[in-house]
């Protein structure tokens, strides 16, 4: 008998469906897109940012590995995935490889803490990962990315934000509470303004923001990142595994009661040092 090496490690393996932190229940069940603001606003990003031949690109936490291999798509000299999960990096590599890119890394380490030298990337790229740290990691976070980069390197994020509706201190803190509970991950986020402060003090000019509904589990989102198959199948799987389809709709519930009070927001900011160009703008609507 044959014992395969190449099989990817099963996503929050030994953890309850009712337990486990709802991207990775969404991943195990088939949803390849799981972030805030879908494909359209990854895809923006990558354009926006202008990854080419000469950059080289560390990616943060790089998930189920389709925007590692978008960003390969564009030919960067070099590519770096970061993730302190080893079993989740080991599922982004498979993936990479699969996707015809199989010349590419991803180490295990902290995003607060990566052993990589100063200066190391010219892009550095992080999706739906900083919305669940707190303010103290987020910090470590947007130090550390600013010591990887090289001067006028660029820093692209895709997060989850509050809408100006929801500035108001007792209500940012119910919403994210709700959140939290729903999806079994710490939420701690903040306003389009919060953000843009937030690389500011860390040393960083924002050059282009983009925001989009927060609608991740609405058909119409499945569809535009899935495709009509890949919807199906994740809506059928859900249905097949025990507890999913029921953890599905609680976290659904729980986007659509903060409906107005959540999108997605998509940054790119230059390291200090380099020139600023006028912010690019495209308002989130519901």
């Amino acid at each position: 008998m044959t014992t395969r090496t190449d099989a990817a490690p099963l996503i929050a393996a030994g953890l309850d469906v009712h337990k486990m932190p709802a991207h990775w229940l969404m991943a195990r069940l088939g949803k390849r897109v799981l972030r805030p603001g879908g494909r359209e606003t990854t895809r923006w990003l990558l354009q926006h940012a202008d990854i080419g031949a000469a950059d080289d690109v560390i990616e943060l936490a790089p998930g189920l590995g389709h925007t590692a291999a978008a960003i390969l798509s564009r030919g960067p000299r070099s590519y770096t995935g970061v993730d302190r999960d080893a079993a989740a990096g080991r599922c982004a590599e498979l993936a990479i490889e699969r996707a015809g890119f199989p010349h590419v890394r991803v180490i295990h380490a902290d995003a607060g803490s990566v052993p990589l030298d100063d200066g190391s990337a010219t892009v550095v790229m992080g999706e739906a990962m900083l919305s669940m740290q707190t303010a103290a990691s987020k910090h470590a976070i947007l130090s550390e990315v600013h010591r990887l980069l090289r001067p006028g390197g660029r820093y692209v994020i895709h997060e989850l934000a509050l809408t100006p509706q929801a500035d108001d201190v007792e209500l940012r803190a119910s919403v994210q509470a709700d959140l939290s509970a729903a999806i079994h991950v710490g939420v701690r986020i903040g306003t389009l303004d919060d953000w843009v402060t937030w690389l500011q003090d860390a040393g960083f000019v924002v050059e282009d923001v983009m925001q989009a509904p927060m609608r991740l589990l609405e058909i119409d989102r499945l569809i535009a990142d899935e495709g009509v198959i890949g919807a199906t199948r994740l809506i059928l799987n859900a249905v097949r595994t025990p507890g999913a389809a029921g953890r599905l709709l609680d976290v659904r519930r729980a986007f659509r009661a903060h409906q107005f009070h959540l999108c997605a927001v998509g940054l790119i900011a230059r390291k200090t040092g380099s020139a600023q160009a006028g912010s690019d703008l495209v308002s989130c609507t519901h």
